[in-house]
């Protein structure tokens, strides 16, 4: 990758980077590095091959500044045999600004019987799809976008393949962990904007996994938005191009100020 990373080191402190910044506030950070990065120490610090991180859950109750350092915190909650619970706080300029809980837990070997579950879809590969030529699908650079069926705020089925184009932190290659739970805050505006844009903003993603993405290509389809009292849900299967991985789901507020139409 020779794109501009996302954030750069300062000692124990990141630096973001302004392609870092957010669609709601370009002062702001983008929800989806704050939730990498959580995803990048957590890993780093507490993960392991024998473990899976089955299930991260973000909540981002503040926006960080974007020219403000930032720094990770994590705690075990419980580090045993079979399963690991990690927390950690995002901190900018010392205050709160989001909070992870990771569950990890030991690969093992199924049990025996056939349970029930959705087929694969039947999609074509992403080096099957064209380029597409609107820079706006992929945020202007800040990630690469092969789209499959409908598109951000279509009244329909949508499903879409997503990569990343930069590092997260500079000098540091995107582990399969870190590259999904980059992605996962897509499920937000895939499945929560409609027809007049997206007119909700998450404060929360839970990631699931059953395994790791084995290559570049996350793929996203929409499963799930509901909403009421200016409160919405959203969901999204994941996938990598060898079948299901797991699934992306966002709490949403109403936003007065819509994000712009793609």
């Amino acid at each position: 990758m020779t794109n501009q990373p996302f954030f750069r080191r300062d000692g124990d402190a990141f630096l973001p980077n302004p392609i870092a910044n957010g669609p709601w506030d370009p002062n702001s950070l983008h929800g989806r590095v704050i939730i990498g990065l959580l995803a990048h120490i957590i890993e780093q610090r507490h993960g392991g091959a024998d473990f899976v991180p089955a299930r991260l859950t973000v909540d981002m109750f503040r926006l960080p500044n974007i020219e403000t350092p930032i720094e990770v915190t994590t705690r075990a909650v419980r580090e045993g045999l079979r399963i690991r619970v990690i927390e950690a706080d995002f901190l900018s300029g010392g205050v709160a600004m989001a909070r992870a809980s990771c569950q990890l837990l030991r690969r093992t070997e199924n049990p025996h019987g056939n349970i029930w579950s959705p087929p694969n879809w039947d999609v074509p590969r992403p080096s099957d799809i064209p380029v597409p030529t609107d820079a706006r699908l992929g945020m202007h650079g800040k990630w690469a976008t092969r789209p499959i069926v409908g598109h951000m705020g279509s009244l329909g089925p949508r499903r879409l393949w997503m990569s990343e184009v930069r590092e997260l932190v500079v000098g540091t290659a995107l582990t399969p962990f870190v590259r999904v739970a980059l992605a996962a805050d897509f499920a937000s505006p895939f499945a929560n904007a409609g027809d007049a844009g997206l007119t909700f903003i998450n404060s929360d993603v839970t990631l699931y996994l059953y395994r790791q993405p084995v290559a570049e290509w996350i793929g996203f389809e929409v499963v799930n938005h509901h909403s009421a009292d200016g409160i919405a849900i959203g969901e999204c299967w994941l996938y990598d191009e060898t079948g299901p991985i797991g699934t992306s789901t966002v709490a949403a507020l109403a936003q007065r100020k819509p994000m712009p139409k793609l």
